[in-house]
């Protein structure tokens, strides 16, 4: 996929020392339930290396803030339940979900990624809003 057609399907985007997070959001009709106070959305991530070394995702950490300001952190090993290692110019896709009690929020975050060297690199998650079509009319 091209750059440009890149950012329009991600249109939310972060680059940490050459590694490019790339964020897609949908709300989903389908699996929400206005009437019970449930709004929920799939995120697809994209994480592309244009460094000139391997990287592993070793953990991530969530910030998530409802309509009310109300912030969950969420932290856990890799991203569903996977440690990925992406190679130079490789890029590793995910698609994951979120609930909200209200019918818009925001993401961010970050990756913890171990470099060749055993170091380690905090790698930002872009912010990006959660709206439901609710929000949207």
């Amino acid at each position: 996929m091209a750059s440009g057609a890149l950012d329009i399907f991600f249109p939310y985007k972060a680059v940490t020392q050459g590694i490019v997070v790339r964020v897609s959001v949908s709300y989903l009709e389908d699996q929400s339930d206005p009437r019970q106070g449930r709004w929920f959305w799939a995120y697809h991530i994209r994480i592309e290396n244009q460094g000139t070394a391997p990287v592993q995702l070793m953990t991530r950490r969530w910030i998530i803030t409802d309509a009310h300001g109300n912030r969950q952190r969420v932290e856990g090993e890799g991203v569903i339940g996977e440690q990925p290692v992406i190679a130079p110019g490789e890029a590793y896709d995910y698609v994951s979900g979120c609930p909200l009690e209200t019918p818009s929020g925001t993401m961010e975050g970050a990756y913890q990624m171990a470099g060749s060297g055993g170091g380690m690199l905090e790698v930002a998650i872009p912010h990006f809003p959660l709206s439901s079509a609710e929000t949207l009319q």
